[in-house]
């Protein structure tokens, strides 16, 4: 078996190099994913600078624990209150910076603790470097690229695997008439699937190990790229001495590799001499049982998943955590069910002329070579139909849902705004705070709020989607929530903390609909004291464009940034936040090359083992020419298969992110990113073409 190993090695070199190639670069982007992944733990340790000369820190509380809860962020820290600073003013020296949040001390910590108490936060040692901006910037960027990488590593996980496995498997659909020549010279079947496990194994410890060299490589210029683009902060960089980033890449292209090869080898294994020797030349049974049950129970747990949620939770599939992932089931049920596809699809597609013909009956008889084809193409439109599309809508749906809350003419924004009372106009006031209630038993959830410095006038401008009450009925001792709330029965009396952390009872006067998450709670100024009023809603109640005009003009001396309404929900609810553009645009590039390198190998093992069939057809007539036009007929047919599958899967997402926004009550504002997706496909069918024409151009030159 050694020797028929080495004999297969020399005469189907070009089948081994793609499988070499593609799972190196899996392995090596999984590596480079995961360097970069584990370098967003933790933030880089830094020495105390605001308070460096001070050996203890007292800084006001900024959290929110109730009852054992999870801390949450207090939306109006505690200053250091002036009583406090004069009794730490008899302990030793007290330095501030105007800042109230926090104050340096010279005197000895227990005695600071002592005086302090419960208070406020003693900070000492290292631990006086929490009093910084920076802790809390560098951890939440942190989270931010986390979450970012953590994407695109389960996206790049699942596209290379995915790839990788029908590489492998197609490599050895490719040696059907050498196993059937094995079989008929006497090869047992164990024999037949030691054989093909164990030119896996060579390939994928060889190709495992380039991986990992690569993915060194990578690491580094992927954190340059982050930070070039302003995703991650000035000092990230990949951490050394990272070595699970490594192990997890290596065994993971080496099993993949081998379970690519095993199902195949099982298959081919099984049949018998005559029939593995009739099998090479037409495709029978491309679609197995094990594949059909696994790919149908996908199909099965994707849509169910999605009825479900439209059914009982429809706003989780606004969360980016869910369109990003909720679709990889139903793109691998359409790519595990393909073969079943192909061959409808493409004799549903019908190129012209009698070349078209041959086209159209060549890619439907050779299902295995469609379908290694048409499946990357499939899985790389439907992330880009799904992803941007889906990211698009939400962010549509929010700007339209937020201009369409406001009869507004003009907004007023900025931190610090002096509201003015403008003849002729409706003023409304308001200011950014949170509250914070206690749901199911111990959870503490914060919900964004704004505070109405005139109920009556925000009653008369404002346009909520209220469900149930009326926000005129809004008073000191009212609140207006949203549908998302544990409790929201109009009248019931609710506890809820203030942005600075005081319990207060108030009655529900109205409750809201979820819409696309932005329906936070309302409630009058008096619960915001001490907060400045940073956006004001002017709207003119008469007199055409020169009162509106006017109303405009006298908003300016309120100082801030002053808008019409319609340049407001542009400015204030960006279509898409360019980090979240540029991190999803890294995923789909990375989706988009490996797909590439993916259909250049497969085009190029596909073709090479065709010179029969192309000497075939140059025996009945055909030139040169006509046979490359075949060739290349045949590629863009399988990437236009892969493309029509891809975006039914994308449409099909989409769609039920519309319905969930309907019933959500929000604007339905579906966005396809045409030009994404045609740029995708068509650098598909560029990359298609180029890699089966050209071994077919070497092929016929006899």
């Amino acid at each position: 078996m050694l020797t028929v190993a080495l004999s297969a090695l020399r005469t189907r070199w070009a089948t081994f190099l793609g499988s070499f190639v593609a799972l190196a670069l899996a392995v090596g982007l999984l590596t480079t994913m995961g360097l970069g992944l584990g370098s967003t733990f933790d933030a880089p340790e830094r020495a105390p600078q605001r308070f460096a000369a001070s050996p203890v820190v007292v800084r006001g509380t900024d959290t929110l624990t109730v009852d054992g809860s999870r801390p949450q962020k207090l939306a109006h820290p505690h200053p250091v209150d002036a009583a406090l600073v004069t009794e730490l003013r008899k302990l030793g020296e007290v330095s501030a910076d105007g800042q109230p949040d926090a104050v340096g001390v010279d005197a000895p910590a227990d005695r600071v603790r002592a005086v302090v108490g419960d208070r406020a936060q003693v900070l000492t040692g290292d631990d006086r470097r929490l009093a910084d901006p920076e802790p809390r910037r560098d951890a939440e960027a942190l989270v931010t690229l986390n979450a970012l990488l953590g994407t695109a590593g389960g996206v790049t996980t699942f596209v290379s695997v995915f790839v990788v496995a029908s590489t492998f498997a197609f490599a050895v659909a490719l040696r059907r008439r050498e196993i059937g020549l094995l079989r008929t010279a006497g090869a047992t079947p164990g024999q037949v699937r030691r054989l093909l496990l164990a030119d896996a194994a060579g390939v994928g410890v060889l190709a495992s190990a380039a991986g990992c060299a690569l993915g060194a490589v990578g690491a580094p210029w992927l954190a340059r790229l982050l930070v070039d683009g302003g995703v991650a902060p000035e000092w990230f960089a990949i951490k050394e001495g990272l070595l699970w980033p490594f192990h997890l890449a290596f065994w993971t292209g080496l099993l993949v590799a081998l379970g690519g090869a095993f199902a195949a080898s099982r298959r081919a294994g099984r049949i018998g001499p005559v029939e593995a020797l009739r099998d090479a030349d037409v495709d029978q049974g491309v679609l197995p049982l094990g594949r059909r049950l696994a790919g149908a129970a996908l199909l099965l747990t994707g849509g169910g998943l999605l009825v479900w949620t439209l059914a009982t939770d429809p706003s989780e599939l606004l969360k980016r955590k869910t369109y990003t992932t909720q679709p990889m089931l139903l793109i691998t049920a359409a790519a595990l069910l393909s073969p079943l596809l192909v061959r409808p699809v493409a004799r549903a597609l019908r190129p012209p002329g009698a070349t078209g013909t041959l086209v159209r009956e060549n890619t439907a008889a050779s299902l295995r070579r469609t379908a290694a084809v048409a499946a990357p193409v499939l899985v790389t439109v439907a992330l880009a139909g799904s992803l941007l599309g889906s990211a698009a809508t939400v962010t549509e749906s929010k700007a339209a849902e937020a201009r369409e809350q406001t009869s507004a003419h003009y907004v007023a924004t900025g931190e610090r705004l002096t509201p003015r009372a403008i003849p002729g106009a409706v003023v409304s006031a308001t200011k950014s705070t949170a509250v914070y209630v206690r749901e199911d038993g111990r959870a503490l959830i914060r919900t964004d709020a704004r505070a109405v410095t005139d109920p009556a006038a925000f009653a008369e401008i404002a346009r909520l989607p209220v469900v149930a009450g009326d926000i005129r009925d809004l008073d000191d001792g009212s609140i207006v929530v949203n549908e998302e709330w544990e409790r929201h029965t109009v009248g019931e009396r609710v506890t809820v903390r203030l942005g600075d952390g005081r319990p207060v009872t108030l009655r529900i006067a109205a409750v809201l609909a979820t819409g696309t998450g932005n329906n936070g709670a309302y409630l009058t100024a008096v619960h915001a004291k001490g907060v400045p009023v940073d956006r004001i809603d002017v709207r003119a109640t008469g007199g055409g464009h020169e009162a509106v005009a006017a109303a405009g003009q006298a908003l300016r001396a309120s100082g801030g940034t002053v808008r019409t309404a319609d340049a407001w929900a542009d400015a204030t609810h960006p279509r898409t936040s360019p980090k979240t553009r540029l991190g999803l645009l890294l995923v789909l590039g990375i989706a988009l090359v490996y797909t590439a390198i993916g259909l250049a190998n497969t085009l190029l093992m596909a073709t090479s083992v065709r010179r029969g069939e192309l000497d075939t057809l140059r025996l009945t007539g055909a030139v040169r020419s006509q046979i490359l036009r075949v060739v290349a007929g045949e590629s863009l047919l399988a990437v236009t298969v892969g493309a029509v599958l891809g975006a039914t899967v994308a449409a099909v997402n989409l769609s039920a992110l519309g319905a969930a926004l309907a019933s959500l009550s929000a604007p339905v504002e579906v966005t396809v990113p045409w030009a994404v997706v045609g740029s995708a496909t068509g650098a598909c069918a560029l990359v298609a073409v180029v890699a089966g024409v050209l071994p077919a151009w070497r092929l016929t030159r006899r």
